[in-house]
């Protein structure tokens, strides 16, 4: 975990090819299963995985609480990278990157706020949701090879 100008990075290194990473990432059944961090589960509205194409969906919450989350797909490299804009409450980009080891894949979670003031907001919450979102990746992952 780095700490940037508003900026938070995570990497991981995961004994999976990253074609299956990319997928995880691209396939909105697969995306539905670990995006979030741990007890959240969400509902996708809208999941247009395009460069231009919206994905609309409700993060539910572990205390009941519903959050809504408007996002835009920036940019989609095939198995390397995916870049997503996101436009609700604290807004922010995400970067995916999947960088080939040999059979290996090192995942690098780039997340890089708009705002000084949101990056401040979120970044008690988002040092350790990142985290989590990353240990729910690789669950995801395990069970695609298994």
């Amino acid at each position: 975990m780095t700490i940037g100008e508003n900026e938070i990075i995570s990497s991981r290194e995961i004994d999976v090819p990253r074609e299956l990473v990319f997928r995880a990432w691209t396939t909105p059944n697969l995306l539905a299963q670990w995006w979030g961090p741990n007890g959240f589960t969400s509902t996708f509205h809208e999941c247009d995985v395009k460069p231009g194409g919206e994905w609309l969906f409700t993060m539910h919450g572990p205390n009941g609480v519903d959050y809504p989350n408007h996002n835009v797909f920036a940019q989609i490299v095939p198995i390397e990278r995916v870049v997503i804009d996101h436009l609700s409450s604290h807004e922010f980009r995400v970067t995916g990157t999947f960088e080939d080891l040999g059979g290996r894949t090192k995942i690098t979670f780039r997340q890089l706020f708009k705002t000084a003031e949101d990056f401040e907001q979120a970044k008690p919450i988002c040092v350790e949701a990142n985290e989590q979102v990353l240990d729910r990746l690789s669950k995801v992952l395990a069970e695609m090879v298994s």
